[in-house]
């Protein structure tokens, strides 16, 4: 079969993908440990794509707990470049109702004790952010959504929290006067590691309810979460089994080349233990003359 060029990073509820063809699971070894699963790869409509649950089968890792760097080392090393991320969420506007769908532009970080950087033990590397989400890859994300008739918001800004516990009402009214769109728990730092991987990331954010602010609707529960879910991840099955094969061949994005100059540290200066570790991401990048070891 051929590399899975598309992996989808399955979120609460949504831990396997019906329907595959040529199915396989991979024990992936990575420098930062095994990642939350096996991760499955198969063909879906004549398209290869790999699928990893993000919180592991049965749900096994709470959101601060997460293996990211394992994840999307993971997925890179199977040949993976774009990655479509399910994340359940909850609603800071009126207009974003619980069962829609929202395909974020933008991202707050309020994550506490994650590790954000594939890139650390003797190496420095600065990647772009503004944008944090593929452009491209999130307008295909977007336009699925629609047509398989689903109630999508495209844009929009995703505040990320620690967790695992909900927010309290201060904070939600203050991430709504920052004119944020949705909260989660998730999408960070996997978007930071997917844009150091060169990997394009997007991100379906299922609306499970409308977090602890609005006055005349039930505040954030796990029994409202979870009974959203059942409904949303019906949804998401259908949008993957047409986002599959909508992928662009070729990536014109900047994702790509994300690490075009943003390696600032001497080669002849990088240990020679880090650069092993991190040879899948940069030995095109480093021209080393001397290691240290």
């Amino acid at each position: 079969m051929a590399k899975p060029k598309v992996a989808f990073v399955g979120g609460s509820g949504l831990y396997d993908v019906d329907g595959l063809t040529d199915r396989s699971e991979h024990k992936v070894d990575t420098p930062f440990g095994p990642p939350s699963d096996a991760v499955v790869t198969g063909t879906l409509d004549g398209t290869p794509i790999a699928f990893l649950a993000r919180h592991g089968r049965g749900h096994r890792f709470s959101p601060s707990e997460i293996p990211v760097r394992a994840n999307i080392h993971a997925l890179k090393s199977l040949g993976v470049e774009h990655i479509i991320s399910m994340s359940a969420v909850g609603s800071l506007k009126e207009e974003i109702r619980p069962l829609d769908v929202v395909v974020p532009d933008q991202l707050i970080d309020r994550t506490k004790t994650r590790a954000s950087t594939f890139f650390d033990g003797g190496i420095a590397a600065h990647i772009g952010f503004a944008d944090p989400f593929c452009p491209t890859l999130s307008r295909v994300v977007a336009e699925v959504a629609e047509e398989e008739e689903v109630t999508v918001h495209s844009g929009g800004t995703y505040v990320v929290i620690e967790g695992p516990q909900f927010s309290t009402r201060a904070e939600s009214e203050l991430y709504r006067s920052w004119g944020a769109s949705v909260i989660g728990m998730t999408a960070l730092p996997e978007a930071k590691l997917a844009r150091e991987a060169e990997i394009c990331y997007a991100t379906v954010a299922q609306v499970t309810d409308y977090d602890t602010w609005h006055e005349h609707e039930e505040s954030v529960s796990v029994e409202l979460v979870v009974g959203n879910l059942r409904r949303l991840v019906a949804t998401c099955l259908r949008i993957i089994g047409v986002l599959a094969g909508r992928i662009p061949e070729s990536r014109e994005c900047e994702c790509a080349s994300a690490l075009d100059n943003a390696i600032i540290t001497t080669p002849e200066f990088v240990p020679r233990a880090t650069r092993e570790r991190l040879s899948l991401l940069m030995d095109r990048y480093m021209q080393v003359s001397r290691e240290v070891g």
